[in-house]
């Protein structure tokens, strides 16, 4: 094959984040939004379905974080940024505004079209997100707005909070509007990535003890989602703390210099 259209390992990492993604979708199709159309009250079956469905997304996640790993420390493609990029929209945007969609079809308290909306808003944010991250240049280590990743998984947390109908409807509109802005959160490197790679294993068992009915799985799953969104908010200070220290610190050493 020509070397323009062959495979790296990060590219085949990629594509596993593109094939949870669209498995989320299947899930959030056959176990939630079936179910409910077809008049089946199997809450089990949704609650299996849901958890499934969010755990792909966690998977991609972790596909999204090693692939850009690996392409450094091997190589990558030359598609691998165009296959990044679709795959993103695939797992962090397609799969949470599907789910977003689906809860408003599904919950007794939401509003079908006003739910519909608010998922073309997290669609929609994270296509311009991707696009603006292949032109933009930001500073090194950081990144301009949520990134798509930590924002699918904080769109997902509000739903499964089942927080009342217009409460939820802000907070995944203030999520999809932190995608687009220009709050600088840090790039998950060295033990920032393992931090994170340690909380998406975490959530991952706080969904299994749900999905299983563990007598604690509901309190567990209410504290992780919360902490989702608690992380979402406090994470951005710290790319703020760090530009103010190197502010200062570029200051002190222009003064140095001036009094040379």
């Amino acid at each position: 094959m020509p070397l323009s259209l062959r495979l790296s390992i990060a590219d085949t990492l990629t594509l596993g984040n593109a094939t949870c993604g669209f498995m989320a979708v299947y899930f959030t199709t056959t176990g939630i939004l079936i179910p409910h159309l077809t008049g089946s009250q199997e809450t089990g079956m949704a609650r299996h379905s849901a958890a499934t469905a969010v755990i792909l997304m966690l998977c991609a996640a972790i596909f999204d974080l090693f692939d850009g790993l690996v392409a450094r420390k091997l190589r990558s493609s030359p598609m691998g940024a165009e296959l990044d990029n679709l795959s993103d929209l695939i797992s962090f945007g397609l799969a949470p505004a599907y789910f977003v969609l689906v809860y408003g079809m599904v919950a007794d308290d939401a509003h079908q079209r006003v739910a519909a909306l608010a998922a073309i808003m997290v669609l929609l944010a994270v296509v311009l997100r991707l696009a603006r991250f292949s032109i933009v240049t930001v500073p090194n280590g950081t990144f301009q707005g949520m990134p798509s990743p930590f924002g699918a998984l904080t769109v997902v947390s509000i739903v499964l909070l089942e927080l009342p109908f217009i409460a939820t409807l802000l907070a995944v509109l203030g999520t999809a509007w932190l995608m687009v802005s220009r709050v600088e959160y840090p790039k998950p490197r060295g033990r920032s990535a393992a931090a994170m790679l340690i909380w998406i294993v975490a959530s991952m068992g706080m969904l299994v003890a749900w999905a299983a009915g563990a007598p604690s799985g509901e309190l567990l799953l209410q504290t992780g989602c919360a902490l989702q969104l608690v992380l979402g908010a406090v994470i951005p200070l710290f790319a703020t703390a760090r530009r103010v220290n190197n502010f200062r610190d570029n200051r002190r050493e222009a003064r140095a210099a001036q009094l040379q």
